[in-house]
């Protein structure tokens, strides 16, 4: 857990109650038709899961790796090195 100052604790108590004046008159402009359905399509939304990936081992990263850092294939060996006596 982060420890923060009186200073920063207060800036950020600020900053959330001024989004939420911001939100409060942006939603006051809304018809009540609209704001409805938009608050349906938001819970919709939020009741959405990802999708797994089905095609990925248990236990694997979810990101590939980066292009170029893909592990190399292994050399086919053509024998063994012949020596001249």
């Amino acid at each position: 857990m982060t420890r923060r100052s009186r200073f920063e604790q207060a800036q950020r108590s600020a900053e959330h109650d001024r989004i939420r004046d911001i939100e409060a008159a942006w939603v006051s402009r809304i018809s009540l038709d609209d704001l409805g359905t938009f608050r349906r399509e938001v819970a919709a939304a939020q009741a959405q899961r990802p999708e797994p990936h089905p095609d990925m081992a248990p236990g694997t990263a979810p990101n590939p790796p980066r292009p170029g850092r893909e592990p190399r294939e292994r050399k086919e060996s053509t024998g063994s090195r012949t020596r001249w006596p």
